[in-house]
């Protein structure tokens, strides 16, 4: 039997955690949710000799004092949670910094390995970290690598697992002598009364009460041996304030993490040259321009979405005459009209029309995995914090509004490094503004039939930033009249600019073109044939007989078409689905809406893929599907005027995310009220834009 570990990846942001699990693991990692949270985990797992190490990549944190909703899921995960081993990744060119969540996790009495990464690129700024050195004043392995040149991977790995077979060697964190006496004594009254909570040792219990930690007390409260050890924890508070000048007692650990962190460093840490003005610095000095910045950003989302059209429309074309394929051959094999409608018209037609967009949304993920990798984003972030604070959004709001452009269920996410509740609420929501991948098939539907090629990758370029333009004066309006407060100040990391991992990028798109793809094979093919059975029920035999007469007496073909067309239109509207159409066309009609595109909107809110299926299935059935039969674009411009088309397109644009974005909305709000909120602010939003525009569209007589 070969033993199994549990090793929890830690440290602190853009420190390599990721690329470093990559590279050991040698596989794609598993992506799931941490219990009761929405938070994303990755896992993987590795087969060494006789052991199975099972790695956890935990969020990134800068320490225990659980800023963002991350950190915290983070810090519940470390003291709450069963595991093996903390591997802490830590950036050598920024060691102090990153020492003082080691020195946080030390206190903690669990097994750790620190992995030095990055030592590639602090060998280039002149840095030298003597790992034997640090090892011996933390107690902890260390080992210096590099999970992009791929270094010492085997040293880390056959040191975490000896680690792992032996017994706890306790660490060397030391405070002063004022603070590391009261300490001892709490951890040994702990000790002596016979306190546990949870695996958490009798020294990180002494520090966690000392801290106030509010989640440590609510749960310790609950132990019945708390009677015997409040006096001591009062006795040991009154103690640190005499020692400390009544300073605060949560203000003086944290100093002596930092100088523990620092003492570290300097007794470690040799800068062998003076360090130029880097390769980043003279990137930052033209990206980041206080004048050139904005338009070279503005410049690159042009080139990706300019992309997304034009590349995505060749192998379009292949999925497209693939799916008719099928269909006709599906189709001449079938006998019974019945099961032929429902597969060919219901199956085919609903998910063939959401895999068309495919290589739409593979170039869209790809573009924005490019970004964020390389580190570019997070200065678009800095880039953007004096325009954002204009309309009342923070800077770090960039980061989940961009994420939103994917799907809004990871930028609601995102959204938790805002440390204010008021800037998380309102970036919250306006995130509903910046288009995801799910509306991008719309968009580019609609786009292709209503424009020429040549023009559609611009026109999905304006799509976009209207989105932008829309949702900053949303937040404008929200700040001054609901979310009102004063501003917080930006601070955020600036990661240095590094080549891709082509290995995360290819997972990136791998992973969300899977989660798409998995999505049109389960969630929109029992969409499709809801809406193929809603469209072809109940049957109206009288109907068809009147105009099969009818056509039987025409004179020519031109009559026969006309009549099989109104034929297939009066079939339409008394199945289910017109009926519920006509019932809702009143609130929709003002728009410009037939009750096809009502319908449409409605089935939406499953998902927006769902529109183009819905779309699919209601313009198959009329009667222009003959062998020469039109792609649905073509249908889409025969059958809805212009006006009609461009309210619909900004309707799609900005009303309710898909209802499991809703809720994880939420959730994460925290409160039912935001959801309702939510729901009402985007519908009349997105009706009164789409009445202005169809109705200055007709008025300026454009077609």
């Amino acid at each position: 039997m070969k033993q199994e570990f549990i090793i929890a990846l830690v440290g602190q942001p853009n420190v390599g955690k990721s690329q470093l699990l990559n590279a050991i693991s040698g596989a794609n990692p598993k992506i799931g949710n941490f219990a009761g949270v929405t938070v994303e985990k990755y896992e993987a797992s590795l087969i060494k000799d006789d052991y199975v190490l099972h790695f956890v990549d935990l969020p990134g944190l800068y320490s225990f004092d659980d800023f963002s909703k991350d950190e915290t899921v983070t810090k519940e995960f470390l003291l709450h949670n069963n595991y093996d081993l903390i591997l802490n990744v830590v950036d050598s060119t920024n060691l102090e910094r990153n020492l003082f969540l080691t020195a946080e996790m030390m206190a903690m009495g669990k097994k750790m390995v620190v992995a030095l990464n990055m030592d590639d690129e602090a060998k280039k700024e002149g840095i030298e970290i003597d790992a034997n050195h640090l090892s011996s004043i933390l107690n902890i392995p260390t080992i210096r690598i590099s999970s992009v040149k791929k270094t010492n991977l085997s040293n880390l790995i056959d040191e975490m697992i000896k680690v792992l077979i032996s017994p706890y060697t306790p660490n060397k964190l030391k405070f002063s002598d004022s603070i590391e006496e009261e300490l001892i004594y709490l951890a040994n009254q702990i000790d002596k009364v016979g306190f546990k909570q949870n695996d958490i040792c009798s020294r990180q219990a002494a520090i966690l009460f000392l801290l106030e930690d509010k989640k440590f007390y609510d749960l310790s409260h609950k132990n019945p041996k708390m009677v015997f050890l409040i006096p001591e924890i009062n006795k040991v508070f009154e103690n640190l304030k005499k020692k400390t000048l009544d300073n605060s007692i949560e203000d003086t650990i944290i100093d002596e993490y930092h100088s523990f962190a620092k003492g570290a460093a300097f007794e470690t840490q040799k800068i062998t040259s003076s360090k130029k003005t880097s390769l980043t610095k003279k990137i930052d000095s033209i990206l980041i321009h206080k004048i050139f910045g904005l338009p070279i950003f503005l410049f690159f989302m042009w080139i990706l979405f300019q992309a997304t059209f034009t590349f995505g429309e060749i192998p379009m074309q292949y999925i497209e005459i693939a799916f008719a394929w099928l269909g006709d051959s599906v189709a001449a094999n079938l006998n019974d009209d019945m099961l032929k409608s429902i597969i060919v018209d219901g199956i085919i037609a609903g998910v063939g029309t959401v895999v068309l967009f495919l290589p739409n949304i593979i170039i869209l993920f790809l573009g924005i995995a490019l970004l964020e990798t390389t580190g570019y984003m997070a200065r678009v972030a800095f880039l953007l914090d004096g325009f954002f604070h204009k309309f009342g959004l923070h800077g770090k709001s960039f980061i989940p509004l961009v994420t939103g452009f994917g799907c809004s269920i990871p930028a609601y996410m995102a959204a938790r490094t805002l440390k204010s509740q008021k800037d998380r609420l309102l970036t919250m929501f306006i995130i509903g503004f910046m288009s995801c991948g799910a509306r991008l098939p719309v968009y580019v539907l609609f786009a292709g039939a209503f424009f020429k090629p040549e023009n559609a990758g611009n026109v999905l370029f304006f799509i976009y930033i209207s989105g932008v333009i829309l949702g900053l004066m949303a937040a404008k309006i929200l700040r001054i009249f609901v979310f009102k407060g004063g501003d917080e100040p930006f601070v955020m990391e600036m990661p240095k600019y590094r080549l891709p991992s082509l290995k995360l990028i290819w997972f990136t798109i791998y992973s969300k073109s899977l989660m798409y793809l998995k999505k049109a094979g389960t969630f929109i093919l029992a969409a499709s044939i809801l809406v193929w059975f809603v469209s072809t029920f109940p049957k109206n035999e009288q109907i068809s007989q009147s105009y099969d007469s009818q056509i039987e007496l025409a004179q020519n073909d031109t009559q026969k078409l006309e009549l099989e067309n109104l034929k297939q239109q009066e079939l339409m509207e008394n199945t289910y689905l017109g009926m519920f159409g006509k019932a809702i066309e009143p609130l929709f009609a003002p728009l410009g809406f037939n009750w096809k595109m009502s319908v449409a909107t409605v089935s939406g809110l499953a998902a927006k893929e769902v529109i183009v299926s819905t779309l699919g299935v209601l313009y198959s059935l009329g009667g222009d599907v003959t062998e020469d039969s039109t792609t649905l674009q073509e249908t889409l411009a025969k059958n809805i005027s212009f006006a009609s088309a461009m309210a619909f397109v900004v309707f799609v644009m900005v009303y309710l995310p898909c209802l499991a974005a809703t809720s994880v909305f939420s959730k994460e709000a925290e409160s039912k009220k935001y959801t309702f909120y939510l729901i009402a602010f985007t519908f009349a939003t997105a009706w009164i834009l789409a009445f202005l525009t169809y109705n200055i569209i007709n008025i300026l007589g454009i077609n």
